[in-house]
């Protein structure tokens, strides 16, 4: 689950839903020095160029807004907790959340309760919702998921799920989905969640794959921040948060607008 309060930025404007999306690609890719990371990876960094310097190593996909659209099942379950806890809850605060972890929604609905409840009780009530929800509705990829699933395993990449959410939540999408990933990381395996690096250095350790080489596609801020301080390129799709471009760092309206050739160059652009 991808819920951390964030700084608001400039909306960009929306693609136009009857026209085609095209592939994004980079115009003039600047480098980008590697955010700082562990010990270890500093050391490679540091190490001799290797054969496959500038090759793509992994692509790291983000699952809640970016593979499904899942806010508004959290949104439909923040409600209902929130009821049994006297309070209101309206999208400003799912807004509000978008891009953190499950002890910071808990610890933010309780600071509106009206009645008592211990943080293990409302974190079970929201996990359970939202497995409960997830088992019982019909869930579709969202746009260009898919496709890029689907090109980056033909082509042999390694890749995997990187996610806030805990496991039976990530296994009830997968399930629903019916896709599978030979690595996953969720809020189970990591100790320090997104915006941390650790879920995505993890990920990329699992890979066996350098993350300066690896992409990795988020919806949110928070999601960004972790993959960028794991030194990770990044495509960015932006979901109830805006996100601005830099170097390193694309936006597409949709992953309709996201190939394999595009996370290449990314990779390449160094």
């Amino acid at each position: 689950m991808l819920r951390q309060p964030t700084e608001p930025a400039e909306p960009t404007e929306p693609a136009d839903p009857t026209k085609p999306a095209d592939p994004v690609r980079l115009a003039e890719p600047a480098p980008r020095d590697p955010a700082p990371c562990d010990l270890a990876q500093r050391d490679h960094a540091a190490s001799p160029a290797s054969p496959d310097a500038g090759k793509l190593q992994g692509v790291l996909f983000d699952m809640d807004g970016l593979i499904v659209d899942s806010e508004p099942l959290w949104f439909e379950v923040e409600c209902a907790v929130m009821a049994r806890l006297g309070g209101q809850w309206d999208e400003a605060d799912q807004r509000a959340l978008i891009g953190g972890s499950l002890p910071r929604t808990v610890s933010y609905l309780l600071a509106r309760a009206a009645r008592p409840a211990s943080p293990e009780q409302v974190g079970r009530w929201l996990v359970e919702g939202m497995t409960s929800l997830l088992m019982s509705r019909t869930l579709t990829m969202l746009p260009g998921a898919g496709e890029l699933l689907a090109e980056v395993r033909a082509a042999g990449i390694p890749h995997a799920l990187v996610t806030s959410s805990e496991r039976p939540i990530m296994d009830a999408v997968l399930l629903q989905l019916g896709v599978s990933f030979t690595v996953t990381v969720c809020a189970d395996d990591v100790t320090r969640g997104k915006p941390d690096p650790e879920p995505y250095l993890r990920a990329a350790s699992l890979l066996r794959a350098d993350p300066r080489h690896c992409v990795a596609l988020e919806d949110s801020p928070n999601g960004v921040a972790a993959a960028e301080a794991a030194g990770c390129r990044m495509v960015a799709v932006p979901s109830l948060v805006p996100i601005l471009a830099q170097p390193g760092r694309v936006v597409a309206a949709s992953l309709s607008q996201v190939d394999l050739a595009l996370l290449r160059d990314l990779v390449a652009a160094g």
